[in-house]
Order: C-alpha cells, then structure tokens, then sequence
C-alpha cells in the first residue's frame, strides 16, 4: 500500500480482502474483521478501503441503494467488467472488447483522448433466480 503506513489495521483490512469474493460495504467488511477478532474502528475501515481504491488496489461498486462496495481485484493488463449478483453479491470478472471497441469510437467522435471509464452489471445469478 503505496503512500499509507502500514498499520495493523491496514494489513488485517488488506488480508481479509484477499478472502473475499465478491464486492462487500464497509460495515460487511468491518463486520468480517470483527469475526476475526481483529479491533478496528469502522471511520478507519473506511478510510482504508477509500485509500486502498484511490491507489488502484481495490474495484468500487455502487449499488443501486447508493451504498458503496469494494472488491480486490487481481492486476490485469487489460481493462475489465464485473457481473454482480443483487441478490448475494456474486461478482465475475467479464472482458468486453466489444464495449472497449464502443467507448473508443465514441470518444473519437467526440474529439476525446484518455478516456477512462467504468462499467459494472448488475443482475440476479442462476443460483439466487432458482431460490
């Protein structure tokens, strides 16, 4: 974690996200940090996890109920996209060249250079819409 001291706190924070496989707030993970008997203030969970995004370290998902999750994810070369689940917070990494081929040409048309963007699904996985 590049530009933050490294804290008990941080390094419990960043080995819990390494457990976790889907997008979580910061009260789930506070929550799981506290199953593991790990004592850390929520304002210092949230404060990490936006440090650790801001540095790249971390995805963040805005569910549809404004709240804010956070996954991490592994270094990829190319650009990606997440399929999440609404109903239990599954999350699968998709590649999507089509829609990079898209923002890329919308850009063009609109004389833009170095645009970023971020995308995610949201949706109901097969094992929730059978429940």
């Amino acid at each position: 974690m590049i530009g933050q001291r490294v804290t008990r706190q941080r390094v419990a924070i960043a080995e819990l996200l390494e457990d976790v496989d889907e997008f979580r707030s910061a009260q789930q993970i506070h929550q799981m940090l506290q199953q593991r008997g790990q004592e850390i203030g929520l304002a210092t969970v949230y404060r990490t996890l936006n440090a650790m995004a801001e540095q790249g370290h971390l995805e963040v998902f805005l569910q549809p109920t404004g709240e804010h999750t956070y996954l991490r994810c592994e270094p990829r070369a190319e650009h990606h996209h997440h399929l999440v689940c609404r109903t239990c917070g599954r999350t699968v990494d998709v590649a999507a060249p089509e829609l990079e081929q898209l923002v890329e040409a919308l850009a063009a048309s609109h004389d833009f250079t170095d645009v970023e963007h971020s995308l995610d699904f949201l949706g109901t996985c097969r094992d929730c819409a059978r429940a």
